[in-house]
């Protein structure tokens, strides 16, 4: 049944949970969460052990009084590169204790991708697991804040100091030696750097301590068990802890990405939220869905068939969202409204939000524009970025890079990014939408469109297709994409170019990596059926 929530509502809503108090800080944040909940379970590590709120806390204190012995001091930076352990999210509160920041550094890079990180956040110390110690030593000119004594290790002996041994030896009881504040930066997020070089997101602890005011008017009620399934250095991690410490809700975390039984852990977890990947759709039956238990599910980007088909197989409320690293939650779809699939609602507690042209003026409803966000505890800025930053913020706005729309009744709706958007013979043709709709198609698991330079139109589409198991470019045909895609879209956004992938490189946040998809393709026409000359190239 359609139901509906006037924005007059959805804005009282937001106002009232404004006005409520919040953590004071982040250490209050442990401190409170202890008093309220002490022995149960916060963080529950699969296949290893389960931490109490008390025994979270414990630990914490352990670690700030280890670091801070070691030197780490407010407003220092401390790199961790480390798989899903124990340690990881407990030296994060350890260093927001601290007034420090964690370095959260990407397990999978490369030698030249670490000394890059380094090299801009440049630490004054890195722990790191001894499995990942051949890929920093690799490193030719090392930093020279990393001197050995500055180095600690996880995850077994070396030639540094053991992570272990030396909490064993520090005391459950912390007393502050300085005094933390709201401003002061608790992370710097590297992002994926989809256009040039990642860069380093500010995050202040302010963005943790408003962090489930600004999800909460989403929420019927704040979830009661949460189930992480990413590397805990991806943005999302922090967010789900910061979700524990402020609601209790027990959070499961899988010591790697895996989709290996994970009805079977939601089920036996007893998992009421999640933020859900398409991936889970090609899991199990639907019996074993619908036993899984979930509540409320939020979904990024899925078409809308599919969200319906999340709805009827999990029997779950699924609902947009929309956030980024730079901003923390910002728009999410009210779980009562039912009738506008594919929006991402509205602005959350603390946000406020406009689509605006170049020029940074005002657009009205069904004009696309780049969303602007502003509010409390976002982002303070890139680290070393100063003529980013310069381009980024205006007027106490943040510009998002993505293209949204506006309706009258003010639901926002994401068309795309602004820089994955392709040029033909001078329209403007945004990727998402050629994506979502042929990702539509049957037999269609997965769509990806790029751009590929032509000399007469300046740019021309090119669609990369992954297709359900068992199907074969003899079942979903080109001239049935084709023959779609003229339906649904204008002439001009239609593909030229088609090639079939058995798979696509992902991100952390399940996002395709095109630069990967076409990395070493000379001519990108190669592999492809060329809808006018009508050959395979």
């Amino acid at each position: 049944m359609t139901q509906h929530l006037s924005r007059a509502a959805w804005n009282e809503r937001c106002r009232d949970i404004e006005a409520r108090p919040f953590p004071v800080s982040m250490a209050a944040m442990v401190d409170d969460a202890t008093a309220r909940w002490g022995e149960r379970p916060a963080l529950i590590f699969i296949g290893d052990e389960t931490l109490s709120f008390e025994g979270l806390r414990r630990r914490v204190n352990r670690v700030a009084n280890m670091l801070r012995a070691r030197g780490v001091k407010r407003g220092d930076r401390v790199a961790l590169m480390a798989p899903n352990l124990p340690a990881v999210p407990v030296v994060w509160l350890a260093l927001a204790k601290l007034g420090a920041a964690i370095v959260w550094i990407n397990m999978r890079y490369t030698s030249s991708e670490l000394s890059y990180v380094l090299d801009d956040a440049r630490p004054g110390h890195l722990l790191i697991h001894s499995d990942y110690l051949a890929v920093y030593d690799a490193i030719a000119e090392k930093p020279v804040e990393l001197s050995p004594e500055h180095i600690i290790t996880l995850g077994g002996p070396s030639k540094h100091d053991d992570f272990d041994a030396l909490i064993a030896r520090a005391s459950e009881d912390f007393t502050p030696s300085w005094p933390t504040t709201p401003d002061d930066i608790v992370n710097i997020n590297y992002t994926s750097g989809t256009t040039g070089f990642p860069k380093g997101c500010m995050l202040p602890q302010l963005y943790w301590q408003v962090f489930w005011a600004c999800k909460s008017p989403g929420f019927p009620a704040p979830p009661g068990r949460t189930i992480y399934n990413q590397n805990l250095f991806y943005i999302d991690g922090p967010m789900f802890l910061s979700l524990t410490l402020h609601t209790g809700a027990a959070m499961a975390i899988m010591p790697r990405p895996s989709l290996t039984g994970i009805l079977e852990r939601l089920r036996d977890q007893e998992i009421d939220y999640l933020y859900f990947s398409e991936a889970l759709m090609r899991q199990g039956d639907d019996a074993a869905a619908r036993a899984c238990g979930l509540k409320l599910v939020h979904i990024f980007g899925l078409t809308p068939a599919l969200h319906a088909e999340v709805e009827q197989r999990f029997g779950c409320v699924a609902r947009e969202a929309f956030g980024m690293t730079e901003t923390g939650a910002a728009l999410m779809m009210p779980w009562e409204v039912t009738d506008m699939v594919g929006s991402v609602g509205w602005p959350v507690t603390f946000r406020e939000a406009s689509v605006r042209d170049p020029d940074f003026n005002l657009l009205g409803p069904g004009e696309t524009g780049e969303l602007w966000l502003a509010g409390k505890g976002m982002m303070t800025g890139y680290w070393n970025r100063d003529e980013t930053n310069a381009e980024s913020f205006r007027a106490g706005w943040f510009r998002t890079g993505d293209l949204f729309q506006t309706d009258e009744a003010g639901y926002l709706t994401l068309v795309g990014r602004l820089k994955e958007m392709i040029r033909r013979n001078s329209e403007n043709i945004a990727v998402r939408e050629v994506e979502t709709v042929l990702r539509a198609i049957d037999g269609i698991a997965e769509a990806a469109v790029v751009a590929v330079p032509d000399e007469r139109v300046g740019e021309e589409v090119k669609l990369y297709v992954v297709l359900e198991n068992g199907l074969t470019s003899d079942d979903v045909t080109p001239e049935l994409i084709l023959e779609h895609a003229r339906r649904h879209l204008a002439p001009f956004k239609v593909p030229r170019y088609i090639a079939y992938a058995t798979s696509f490189p992902k991100t952390e946040s399940d996002r395709v990596e095109k630069k990967k998809l076409t990395a070493g393709i000379e001519d990108l026409r190669t592999g492809s059926f060329d809808r006018v000359d009508g050959v395979w190239r």
